[in-house]
């Protein structure tokens, strides 16, 4: 079983913040990390009921509360079994904690593929998303770790090699 948590707080409030994650998916979604990575797309507006995903993962909107919480449930056809969720709650004044949890279970190929490639593509893409979180606040995110390279190699052969960490000019909203 994967559980698999990153999180961050940020100095803005969670009404702000909620507001961009209900922007996910959508034509102004300034948070996703693209181009570093693939888009996520979602067949409609983000409600619950909408099905899209990014790159090979598939899932559909299995929870949505307004500002605080969009919850995703995997198509096992992706080779996971679970769900992925970000959650928007205020932690202090006019701070607040952005959290993406995913627990799931690899079933078929991804037994392999998550130790080897998908944990390191996930990660990098999760901690990616964090960071654009800030940029859409005005906020300035800390100095992250560079890419190491397994991960440019992963990049690489997934076709996700065009944007390079530290460029962070790609990565403005």
């Amino acid at each position: 079983m994967i559980r698999n948590v990153h999180e961050r707080t940020v100095a803005a409030p969670a009404e702000r913040v909620g507001a961009l994650l209900d922007r996910l998916g959508g034509p102004d979604d300034v948070v996703w990390p693209v181009p570093e990575w693939p888009p996520l797309v979602l067949d409609r507006a983000l409600a619950v009921g909408a099905q899209g995903g990014h790159g090979i993962i598939r899932y559909r909107v299995a929870l949505h509360d307004p500002g605080r919480l969009v919850g995703f449930a995997f198509d096992p056809a992706s080779g996971l079994v679970g769900v992925h969720s970000f959650t928007v709650e205020p932690s202090g004044a006019g701070r607040t904690r952005v959290r993406h949890v995913m627990q799931a279970r690899p079933v078929g190929a991804m037994r392999l593929l998550w130790p080897l490639a998908g944990r390191w593509l996930h990660d990098a893409l999760t901690e990616s998303f964090l960071d654009r979180v800030e940029y859409a606040v005005g906020l300035r995110p800390r100095p992250t770790e560079r890419w190491s390279p397994w991960l440019r190699v992963l990049r690489r052969v997934s076709g996700n090699s065009t944007a390079r960490r530290g460029d962070r000019t790609r990565m403005a909203p």
